[in-house]
């Protein structure tokens, strides 16, 4: 007999059990509660079913099942998401990539790695380290997200702002349809220009249009040498002008991050590190890096910096003397949003806006949270304009539909539509910033994205009630 629940759809329990074996479905009140949130605020969507596939055709296998009885279906890797993409808002099935796991190939001579999904993110970076190669895009979650996530969310990090983030190195996916085909996207080559683009499409596209099974990325030589330096202000704003000025200068640093004093303060205690030391008089810093081949250059591009920063009213520029050194000031900044949560700041966006229009940004951030009763602390990657921003707001945990909060939400990107930017970076639009696409976006290319939908998933069986 199929399970049952009080939605319209039916779940054939034993027909998942045949396809990937009894001891991968789940539906103990355990697994079910570890499946029903991610991330995202204080959110909770149970499923009524966790499937956890091993290989491409058992997830061709599920999907044409739960297309024939109309179930729906969640993707889901390792739940490090914050915009509530990988929770299953109506039910169904949650599908996890997590037993998909393998590092297929290493391609040395022709840069490339093939990968399944389920790859911790920092795994993959360091395996293909090890053969002198370097896979850029690195989000703060790399050491646990999958990435497979990475792909579904378009994922950037701190090296983005000089290495692009992943759409910049998918070359081609294997691709479960919601009807079970499974199709390849593109082709193993730099250069493509053969119909349409299907593997950028499906890039950033969340898990609503197919689940993706295999995934081929480009790769570059690992730089030799790479030089940190931390450089305080006493002004925000001042802080985001600076950004940038050094990009006018003709200098592309690997990483710039900006990290607001208060998110400094709340980090440090939860993180064991001296690497920082908190003055009352320095209001944010920046967290510069460069690198490359040749250390004198890299040493040249940093006076260059310095200089910059001199008319930013900057404080003592600290550089890092060794890697250990530079390990704690990463670890402090990628500690950031867990810290900033714990302690209450449980409401995140990542705005983006043009880099010159970041002081802006930043002091409209402030401004609103006087109009509207919340405290914001801003961080994130500001050498591409690409603004966190944690909010704490007065018996409000979360945004969802919370009336309390909507209206903030809605005149913050505004703002940031007006100053050229958009909603999310590389967070995704997932369940939590849905209600806001009319802002940056005309009804016409709405209607236009959700006819793509339907042509990939005649019916709206994945991921449904994402992104529309």
């Amino acid at each position: 007999m199929p399970a049952t629940s009080d939605k319209d759809f039916q779940i054939p329990v034993g027909a998942f059990q045949s396809i990937v074996g009894a001891e991968f479905v789940f539906n103990d009140t355990e697994t079910i509660s570890a499946f029903a949130k991610d991330e995202t605020e204080d959110l909770f969507f149970a499923p009524d079913l966790v499937i956890k596939p091993k290989t491409t055709a058992e997830i061709a296998a599920i999907m044409k099942v739960c297309n024939s009885h109309k179930i729906p279906v969640t993707p889901r890797g390792a739940g490090t998401g914050l915009s509530g993409g990988a929770l299953p808002r109506f039910g169904g099935i949650v599908l996890s990539t997590e037993r998909l796991n393998s590092i297929i190939e290493i391609d040395a001579q022709n840069l490339q790695v093939t990968t399944e999904p389920g790859v911790i993110t920092e795994v993959l970076q360091n395996a293909v380290k090890e053969k002198g190669l370097f896979y850029p895009p690195d989000p703060s979650s790399r050491g646990s997200c999958f990435i497979g996530g990475n792909i579904a969310e378009n994922s950037g990090g701190p090296k983005a702002v000089k290495y692009g983030v992943v759409k910049d190195y998918v070359l081609n996916l294997e691709l479960v349809l919601p009807t079970g085909e499974v199709i390849w996207t593109g082709a193993n080559v730099l250069k493509n220009s053969t119909g349409y683009n299907l593997t950028q499409l499906i890039v950033g596209s969340e898990g609503t249009l197919g689940i993706v099974t295999k995934i081929v990325l480009k790769l570059l030589p690992y730089p030799k040498h790479e030089l940190l330096m931390l450089a305080p202000f006493k002004d925000l704003e001042k802080a985001g002008a600076a950004v940038s000025e050094i990009f006018r200068a003709g200098i592309t640093p690997s990483a710039m991050e900006l990290v607001e004093i208060d998110a400094l303060k709340i980090v440090s205690r939860y993180v064991d590190s001296a690497a920082v030391k908190i003055e009352d008089d320095v209001a944010a810093h920046l967290i510069i890096e460069v690198d490359g081949n040749h250390e004198e250059t890299l040493m040249q591009e940093m006076e260059k910096i310095t200089r910059v920063l001199e008319a930013f009213d900057c404080g003592e520029v600290l550089f890092a003397d060794d890697e250990r050194q530079k390990a704690e000031l990463w670890k402090l900044r990628r500690r950031v949003a867990e810290a900033v949560k714990a302690d209450g700041y449980t409401i995140e966006e990542d705005t983006v806006v043009p880099r010159a229009k970041l002081p802006a940004l930043i002091k409209a951030v402030k401004d609103l949270g006087k109009q509207y009763n919340f405290h914001a602390v801003c961080y994130g990657h500001a050498g591409d304009g690409n603004l966190h921003i944690r909010i704490k707001k007065p018996g409000c945990i979360y945004s969802l539909n919370n009336p309390e909060v909507v209206p903030a939400l809605r005149a913050l990107f505004e703002t940031v539509k007006n100053l050229g930017g958009t909603i999310s970076g590389e967070h995704g639009i997932g369940l939590v910033q849905k209600e806001y696409m009319d802002i940056v976006f005309d009804p016409a290319a709405i209607q236009l994205m959700k006819g793509i939908k339907q042509v990939f998933d005649p019916n709206n069986i994945l991921n449904p009630g994402k992104i529309f």
